[in-house]
């Protein structure tokens, strides 16, 4: 056994069951219940990362999840995970985990040397050096900071484990397993509420599974800890879980927690038809916060050095793990609670030095008790500076002043190969902020803490309200739980439990151990030992005129890493504070946001992964589109054709020969995907003639007409077009993408806004299976397959639509296009789409029909010069921006959206940015879409760019390329010649009509 193990009565591991492990490719031992760092820690382990900054060495300082420097790489291929703290790694058989900084290697870093210039490298280093008079070299910079960042690397392998959500309404949640949270816990449920209780570690007990000495009710307090889990766990309607981290609190106290379900386990022993991490997103009535508080050390000169840690660390690893952190011990503290750590390692066996700032010491007991374990006392000192490079091998020891935090004389010099500091605690007050809630200052438990109210709908008990002492907690516990459970209308069961009141000696109000030098002129002495943040940074921040703390904290970095500050914000708090010469309740705090601690994406996504988080979705005709070799893009979820290329044909190849078989004779498109709603109720029609900027009043049965539906800004949002069924019923289309957007659109004014109005919305899309039979030749192929419709073009006309049977299917027939050419758009029941595509592709058959997708798509309708929303509008379009004035009803005597904004003298403006067409000077050339557009030649920055490229193609029907463009007083421009910026140069192109094609309209009318 290592001889860093001793043996504790309170120990929560079995000596009995060894596991082995490996840490940077050395095989170790410890035992089940160990953590990684408490298995490091007793195998002698201290080097175990190197600082952001500097390079300097670092150790484990913590022993929970406010560990700064003990961030592993866990595992390997698929299975590894960055960054993680090792206090918060169970140790399982099998287990290998590495360094993630230090280069070359961990024991030579060449970064280290960095740290021989600290002095060149303050507070804002970066910003002055990298992104000022250098700033041409940053992509070089960039690499080599990121290699020297160090830090782990994000898996490039595909996760074979999965991670679920599970929703939970509960009355009561309790957040913390301690005493405080098991009481409150216990009280909610004997009044029958439906009570969950969270606890971050992987056994419930806070703060009494470290501290061996606690008794309630007279019993040892893990005894009563027991009883009260028993008791628990027989009543139906309270749930515990453990490992599991309440990370966010959000409004309507909805909080989200992590549990790590199977991160424990070995990897190959994992239950694979369970989740390795859950996230659960818990709706509580009432929640109560009860998440303790968490040991600061004191900030002296290197006290980054591997071996140095918090007083808690010690405590903690000793008593629950079996670990002695050193066989000589410093232990400098200004408060009574240190002496029991202090108390507990003598006791172990190891020689214990503790030295208090207070030249008085503690309450007489606690002194007392230290002494019989064989702690020595030092009274009235404090550490200056650690010794040792690469571990913590003593310390220089000044003498203070009892009044002032000054240096009264020189302290001797100990030898120590561990050297604990105990600064006080800080509450934990992070959820109760996540939600606009404020800590407020306590001077007398000399930490930010909330409010024994808590607030509406939550409770804080315990050490987060700043009691430090378990009876005084506990009695604040049990009032305020009693308060709670009062506002259910139920009653409090049971007598307060008893902590054991004990005589405690007034704290030292201290943070920075002084050392007799100017700050900045002795050992750095750290605050954020992740981020390399000095004291002297701070105060280097100050005097560069940074009064906010936020400013601080953006400005050094302080609070930045994974463990958010939690060992160093109050200390950064207090150090400022001390600069600015203002109360530490002035300066306040920094914003505390979710997450509490990291949370895997994998965690955050569950089952909301490929299909499951954006599904793919599939018309009735995939099966036909497949067989004919098509190429898919998602547009709205939807895989669309793309193309359908024949042999060895490119995109722009496969495009040309869909193009001219449309142009010429006849090609067909699965237009299914477009959105559909149907609109019906006695107002159906006064709701379109609101919602559409053109009128829809005498649109009769059998007709169609295209609408466009502006935002209450007058810029355009969808367009489509809708067909009167009667006149109480309308078929409304809509953009592939809007189609939802769109629904809720309708729904919102509807309902809030115009619910007098009777008409309802009923999403129809997937309904409806929609083949586009599109060409010269399409009234041809349609009249091999439909007998009781007149397909003449007297008696169907353009925007008619008429209602029969195709094939045999009853069908509704819209003679509408979106490409100029003469086209019908056959509906059917989506059952039959699959049928109806293949015998429209039999029927044309002898025309030589051709199926044709998206891409070809945009082409024909660029030509006739017909928009895409979104893509040759960008939300601050008008209707007359794009040359639609005519589908823009100004005089009709009712409003509709956006009308009056219309009228705005910013929308009214001559050089607005107005849709044109463009014709490069090199037919060859297709401009880059997004590419802007110059009055001149002339591209010398800054250049006065007048508008950009929305769509550009090659027209095989043209023999050219053609684009549309917005531009400045497009309208009035036509003729004029621009210069596109595009391809790394320009090309001249001149301003022509948005229409290529048939401007006239003869061929969508024959």
């Amino acid at each position: 056994m290592s001889a860093y193990r001793v043996h504790r009565h309170s120990q929560r591991i079995d000596s009995q069951s060894p596991l082995q492990f490996t840490f940077d490719g050395k095989r170790l031992q410890g035992f089940a219940g160990d953590t990684l760092a408490s298995a490091l820690i007793a195998n002698g382990v201290k080097l175990i990362g190197r600082s952001f900054k500097y390079g300097r060495p670092r150790g484990i300082i913590g022993h929970g999840s406010e560990e700064p420097n003990a961030l592993i790489q866990l595992e390997t291929g698929a299975y590894t995970v960055p960054d993680l703290k090792a206090t918060q790694v169970e140790l399982y058989n099998g287990l290998s985990a590495t360094t993630t900084t230090g280069f070359p290697s961990l024991n030579f870093d060449l970064k280290g040397l960095a740290g021989s210039f600290a002095r060149f490298m303050p507070p804002g280093f970066y910003y002055k050096t990298f992104m000022g008079p250098v700033k041409a070299a940053w992509p070089m910079y960039e690499k080599l900071i990121r290699m020297a960042a160090g830090y782990g690397r994000a898996p490039v392998e595909a996760d074979p484990e999965f991670y679920d959500h599970l929703h939970h309404h509960v009355d009561v949640l309790v957040v913390g397993g301690g005493a405080c949270g098991l009481w409150a816990a216990t009280l909610a449920g004997r009044a029958g509420l439906k009570t969950l209780l969270v606890d971050e570690q992987n056994e419930a007990g806070g703060w009494m599974l470290s501290d061996a000495s606690a008794q309630i009710d007279g019993k040892p307090a893990m005894q009563w800890v027991g009883e009260r889990l028993a008791e628990l766990d027989s009543l139906a309607n309270v749930t515990v879980l453990t490992r599991t981290t309440a990370f966010a609190l959000h409004e309507q106290n909805l909080v989200q927690a992590l549990e790590l379900r199977q991160d424990h386990l070995p990897i190959g022993s994992r239950d694979r038809s369970q989740p390795r991490q859950r996230l659960h997103k818990i709706r509580a009535h009432h929640v109560v916060l009860a998440a303790g508080a968490i040991e600061r050390p004191l900030v002296y000169g290197n006290n980054d050095r591997p071996g140095v840690m918090t007083a808690a660390a010690g405590q903690t690893y000793l008593n629950r793990y079996g670990v002695a952190v050193g066989r000589n011990v410093l232990l400098m503290t200004h408060n009574d609670a240190a002496y029991d750590a202090a108390r507990d390692l003598a006791a172990a066996g190891s020689q214990v030095t503790l030295i208090d700032t207070r030249l008085r010491g503690a309450a007489a007991w606690r002194q007392q008790q230290a002494k019989q374990a064989g702690v020595e006392l030092m009274l009235g000192y404090g550490i200056a500076e650690v010794h040792g490079k690469t571990a913590a091998s003593g310390a220089q020891l000044v003498q203070l002043d009892p009044f002032t935090n000054t240096v009264r004389g020189k302290g001797p010099r100990l030898s120590a190969d561990s050297i604990l500091s105990s600064g006080g605690l800080t509450s934990t007050v992070h959820l109760f902020c996540h939600n606009t809630g404020r800590p407020y200052w306590k001077e007398d438990s000399l930490s930010f803490v909330v409010p024994d109210e808590g607030r509406q709908g939550i409770s804080c008990a315990g050490a987060i309200t700043g009691r430090w002492e378990l009876d005084s907690a506990l009695a604040q516990t049990h009032a305020a739980t009693s308060a709670m459970l009062a506002g259910f209308g139920r009653s409090t069961h049971g007598d307060c439990p008893q902590g054991g009141a004990h005589d405690v000696a007034a704290t030292r109000r201290l943070f920075r151990v002084p050392d007799g030098l100017a700050e900045g002129h002795g050992a750095k002495a750290f605050v954020d030992f992740q981020n390399d943040v000095s004291a002297a940074d701070i105060h280097l921040a100050v005097r560069e005129n940074y009064r906010s703390i936020e400013h601080v904290k953006r400005y050094t970095a302080l609070g930045f890493g994974t463990d958010q500050g939690k060992l160093s914000n109050v200390n950064g708090f207090a150090i400022a504070a001390e600069a600015l010469g203002k109360p530490i309740a002035a300066v306040g705090t920094t914003t505390y946001r979710p997450a509490y601690t990291p949370v895997t994406f994998g965690a955050l996504a569950g089952s909301h992964k490929a299909d499951t988080f954006e599904p793919r979705r599939y018309t009735a005709m995939q099966a036909s589109h497949l067989k004919r070799g098509a190429l898919f893009e998602t547009v709205g979820q939807w895989m669309r054709p793309w193309y359908f290329p024949k042999g060895k044909e490119t995109l722009h190849q496969a495009v040309d020969r869909e193009c001219l078989a449309t142009r010429n004779s006849v090609g067909v498109m699965d237009a299914s995907t477009l959105g559909k709603i149907d609109v019906k109720g006695p107002d159906a029609r006064e709701f379109l003639n609101r919602i559409y900027s053109n009128a829809w009043s005498k649109l009769d049965p059998g007709k169609c007409r295209y609408g466009l539906m502006l935002d209450e800004n007058g810029m355009v949002m969808d367009d489509g077009v809708t067909a009167c069924i009667a006149d109480d019923h309308f078929h409304m289309t809509t953009t592939t993408g809007g189609a939802a957007r769109v629904l809720n659109w309708l729904e919102r004014w509807h309902q809030t806004e115009w619910p007098e109005l009777k008409v309802r919305f009923t999403s129809t899309t997937d309904h409806w299976s929609t083949t586009a039979v599109v060409g010269p030749k399409s009234r041809a192929v349609l009249q091999k397959l439909c007998s009781d419709i007149d397909l003449s073009a007297d008696n169907f006309k353009f925007m008619d639509w008429r209602e029969g049977t195709v094939a045999g299917v009853p069908a509704k027939v819209f003679r509408i296009s979106f490409s100029g050419e003469l086209a019908y758009e056959i509906n059917v029941d989506a059952c039959y789409g699959h049928y109806i595509w293949e015998q429209v592709m039999a029927a044309g058959e002898e025309f030589g029909i051709t199926p044709y997708g998206t891409e070809t798509m945009h082409v024909l309708r660029a030509e006739k010069g017909f928009i895409i929303v979104g893509q040759d509008t960008d939300g601050s379009m008008t209707p007359i921006d794009l040359a639609m004035g005519w589908a823009v009803g100004m005089k009709k005597p009712f409003s509709f959206l956006g009308k009056r904004s219309l009228s705005r003298s910013d929308t009214t403006r001559s050089d607005r940015k107005q849709l044109v067409g463009l014709y490069t000077e090199d037919p060859k050339v297709v401009l880059a879409e997004g590419a802007q557009i110059l009055s001149t030649p002339d591209a010398t920055p800054p250049a006065n760019m007048q508008g950009h490229v929305t769509s550009s193609y090659h027209s095989a029907f043209l023999g050219r390329s053609i684009a549309m463009a917005v531009l400045k007083g497009g309208s009035q421009r036509e003729g004029d010649t621009v210069y596109v910026w595009a391809q790394g140069k320009l090309h001249p192109a001149k301003v022509v009509s948005s229409v290529f094609v048939d401007q006239e309209g003869v061929r969508q009318h024959a």
